[in-house]
């Protein structure tokens, strides 16, 4: 037995699978009913928004690894009727708990934090004013139903350059001015917080050092096993400035016994890793040998694997989004899911979805080098990809020639 406060000895599999488990990626997809779809986003407590559609949105995709078919508009009924999600951005926008309004209201409250952010604000006071009256009407607006009135137009080396609406709309989101009420196709409709925020709702923020002990412990359960870089990661986004630093909430929760450091087997790199008390149980169970484990296509933004660094240091997988990348370069492709099989990354595919044609087309499909291309595995993938199809109202399926050698004749009979 190691001494009492000896960190936690756990195999390099059994953290995997206790991260898989905690992302609801481990056992069959249970129904899609309301009951399951918020054990799904307590667990995961965000889920991504991506505009990229070259399958489906990519929180479609999320929901869909983990629920069977008909998240959608359960979702949509939870998040614009019953009003018990929210969408909110720290680094990325995403679809959040109404429930941890008052965690996200400390760090609205603290918003901007950087000083060209607010010189640009102040200077713009005639467009933030005209946002804020034109809302104070009570219908919900559009992005393109505010005048740019912008006296100092927004400066960036990027595509939000000039686009100074859209702009001073994301700042009075993020400071909590203002919230997503709806949407019109793929618009965002805008309303006055104070006016949107459902009856019952608490509206004051937690004391910040109490928001930050909370985001560590939502995301170490979701995360199963994690580094303080990884859990800051998870819930601050990949843009370390935007992250409070996160030592003193660490120090205290292990004060209090809620965390315990872990020790990975074979990682002698002196970093430390923790697990939160309430996975115990079911690390222990994992332990004990009780593991199920199935196959899952999963979203370029999947909470499970945008944290790149994360992949390669647990499962040595090294996954690159590359639809930035030009063609020519492309190694997979634009759009690329990684494929996980019980607790093993195995590989990646690249789907396209031909709207006009009503198929998906498989536009690669490429195994990682020490996997064995079973017919057992083919047939465990070609299931999930059969499902996508269904999911998109693809009517057809098309694999193209970059497939396994050994599965070439298999899905061509497909």
């Amino acid at each position: 037995m190691p001494p009492p406060d000896a960190p936690l000895p756990v195999s390099q599999r059994d953290a995997r699978r206790l991260v898989v488990a905690c992302q609801h990626l481990d056992t069959p997809r249970p129904k899609a009913d309301q009951a399951q779809l918020l054990a799904v986003l307590r667990a995961l407590r965000f889920v991504q928004l991506d505009p990229i559609s070259a399958v489906a949105p990519s929180h479609e995709l999320v929901l869909w690894s983990r629920l069977r078919p008909g998240a959608l508009p359960l979702l949509d009924d939870l998040l614009f009727r019953q009003r018990r999600l929210f969408e909110y951005s720290l680094a990325a926008a995403a679809i959040v708990l109404m429930e941890d309004y008052p965690l996200y209201r400390a760090f609205m409250d603290a918003f901007p934090s950087y000083p060209q952010i607010t010189a640009w604000m102040e200077a713009n006071h005639a467009l933030r004013q005209h946002i804020l009256d034109r809302l104070a009407d009570g219908a919900a607006l559009p992005t393109s139903a505010f005048e740019d009135m912008a006296a100092v137009a927004w400066q960036s080396s990027g595509w939000t350059r000039g686009r100074n609406v859209e702009r001073m709309l994301r700042y009075l989101w993020t400071g909590g001015h203002l919230m997503v009420s709806g949407r019109s196709g793929r618009e965002r409709l805008w309303s006055l917080t104070a006016r949107y925020l459902p009856e019952g709702a608490v509206r004051t923020a937690l004391p910040m050092d109490e928001a930050i002990v909370r985001a560590v412990e939502h995301a170490l359960r979701a995360l199963g096993v994690a580094r303080e870089r990884e859990i800051s990661r998870y819930f601050f986004g990949l843009y370390p400035s935007s992250a409070p630093p996160l030592g003193p909430a660490l120090v205290r929760l292990r004060r209090e016994k809620r965390l315990l450091e872990v020790a990975i087997e074979g990682e002698q790199d002196g970093d430390v890793s923790y697990v939160h008390v309430d996975s115990l149980p079911r690390l222990e169970a994992i332990q004990a040998g009780d593991w199920q484990g199935r196959t899952a296509l999963l979203s370029p933004f999947d909470n499970l694997v945008i944290d790149r660094d994360r992949l390669l240091r647990l499962w040595d997988f090294s996954f690159k989004n590359e639809m930035y990348v030009p063609q020519a370069k492309r190694q997979y492709g634009y759009y690329v899911m990684p494929i996980l099989h019980g607790d093993a990354l195995i590989g990646r595919i690249a789907p396209r979805l031909d709207r006009r044609r009503r198929v998906l087309c498989v536009e690669g499909l490429y195994l990682e080098g020490a996997v064995r291309p079973t017919a057992e595995l083919c047939q465990a993938v070609t299931d999930e990809v059969s499902d996508l199809a269904s999911l998109v109202g693809a009517t057809g399926i098309e694999y193209c020639s970059t497939v396994p050698d050994a599965w070439r004749d298999r899905l061509a009979r497909l």
